[in-house]
């Protein structure tokens, strides 16, 4: 009986050592396997649906430099690269691109600037007796109205009398003004005409005594020029006054029925 026992245990423990001396077996093989892998290129099998590597160009490896700037591939299906939302912000962005376009526009494209003929104000009369000139100092006004948001330059200004279809008298004034932005703003002027040569029989109806009544007509043509950013433009006035010729006034006449503003643009 105490023979079988310890035939028996000898068997076991003879086992067991083998057991132990497999598994250092198959440890060793083990890592012999990883040390020959290791070794082993990198060899990269495309086959028909699969394309070489655009990072490493089937190498398997990345340059150190590069570490870090790549990033890990996401396939394309991932929730990640699919923003919520985004044909709303797309809509958003236009509406708003839209809207400051429209007040761009608003505020910055041309209005008209209209030019209005006040009256004349004031007539000086100087009478030449020697060579029989009747000399005549014109003040007028116009009324400038400035629609834009933006201030409106009034570059010059030249007016011109006439007397029987004849230039009698010609004014040039530049850097007349500036109109502010949404107003109005009346400008003066003074034109100096002379009635005399084939007109010198103006002389003796002005300084007739026994005339009570020495108005006479003139027709004036005054143009305007008006600057504002980048663009030019000119206006044109054409008309009618009465003018007492015998002495000075300044309480001019309502002038005749105003003819229609002319008004061309310049490049």
């Amino acid at each position: 009986m105490g023979s079988v026992l310890s035939l028996s245990a000898n068997d076991a423990a003879s086992r067991q050592r083998k057991k132990a001396e497999d598994d250092d077996d198959d440890l060793l093989d083990s890592r012999d396997r990883v040390e020959d892998i290791a070794k082993f290129p990198y060899v990269e099998f495309t086959g028909q649906d699969s394309i070489t590597c655009p990072t490493c160009q089937g190498t398997g490896c990345i340059p150190t430099e590069q570490v870090n700037e790549l990033v890990a591939l996401i396939p394309y299906s991932d929730q990640r690269l699919r923003p919520q939302r985004t044909k709303l912000y797309v809509l958003l962005s236009v509406l708003l691109c839209l809207l400051v376009s429209g007040l761009v526009v608003f505020f910055l494209f041309p209005h008209s600037v209209l030019v209005d003929d006040d009256g004349i104000k004031v007539v000086r009369v100087w009478f030449d007796q020697k060579n029989s000139v009747v000399i005549l100092a014109i003040t007028a006004t116009l009324r400038i109205k400035n629609s834009n948001f933006y201030s409106v330059t009034v570059t010059s200004l030249t007016s011109q009398v006439q007397y029987m279809n004849t230039v009698v008298g010609t004014q040039q004034i530049t850097n007349v003004s500036s109109i502010q932005p949404l107003s109005d703003k009346l400008v003066n002027f003074t034109v100096k005409a002379e009635l005399g040569g084939p007109f010198s029989y103006m002389y003796l109806f002005c300084t007739f005594p026994k005339v009570k009544v020495h108005n006479i007509v003139i027709f004036m043509r005054t143009s305007v020029k008006l600057s504002y950013i980048g663009h030019t433009t000119q206006s044109t006035l054409e008309t009618y006054h009465y003018v007492d010729c015998s002495s000075n006034s300044t309480a001019a006449q309502d002038p005749l029925p105003l003819l229609s503003p002319k008004a061309q643009s310049e490049p």
